[in-house]
């Protein structure tokens, strides 16, 4: 069955970037609010490049992303073609994503408990991780819920352009053999996984919520 392989690949995918997008999502997300005006550690040219490096990158339709980025991939790994060069613009991609949802969350804590923290001699550090993402938790977790649904979506595309997994099944055997049967089964896949990826998150949420 050609499906399970494929999935194989999709999962792979969506793990390694989750994992790379989430480590980089974290710490511009953590430079963002750090260096806006009102943060902690004021500081507006850094601010102002990441903002427009976000935006810029964020602007870019993925499909046009894996080809714009072929010579950085191929500078990390290699080539440009299969599952670990689809992984570079899918991190790429979803980091500055990640990021801005971060800089919102941590946006949203009461500043009246970093005022407290500060005021009992907290550091920057320990107000970051003790209070900015440990209130913001629930919400990370809704952010990271959603950064991986977007993931997985993007997996599909990157499928079409020989990275494998179920976007390239579906082109292939499904689309382009004129094979409804893998075709409609594929995207039932997608669905399955989708919903079992928003099930766990929504579930995580509500947990860290009490």
């Amino acid at each position: 069955m050609v499906l399970m392989p494929s999935l194989g690949q999709t999962l792979f995918m969506v793990i390694v970037t989750t994992i790379f997008s989430t480590i980089i999502g974290f710490l511009l997300g953590i430079i963002l609010t750090l260096t806006k005006e009102n943060g902690l550690k004021p500081n507006k040219i850094i601010y102002k490049l990441l903002d427009a490096l976000i935006n810029v990158i964020r602007s870019f339709p993925f499909i046009i992303l894996i080809v714009a980025i072929i010579p950085v991939t191929r500078a990390i790994v290699g080539t440009s073609i299969g599952m670990k060069a689809a992984i570079v613009p899918l991190t790429v991609a979803m980091a500055p994503f990640l990021a801005r949802l971060i800089e919102t969350n941590l946006d949203e804590v009461n500043p009246s408990l970093v005022e407290a923290a500060q005021s009992f001699g907290a550091s920057r550090t320990q107000i970051i991780f003790k209070v900015l993402i440990v209130e913001a938790l629930p919400v990370i977790v809704s952010s990271l819920t959603l950064s991986i649904i977007s993931v997985i979506g993007c997996t599909a595309m990157a499928g079409v352009v020989g990275a494998g997994g179920l976007g390239a099944v579906a082109i292939t055997y499904g689309y382009q053999n004129f094979n409804d049967t893998i075709m409609y089964s594929t995207v039932i896949v997608l669905i399955i996984v989708v919903q079992l990826v928003q099930m766990f998150g929504t579930l995580s949420y509500k947990k860290l919520k009490k």
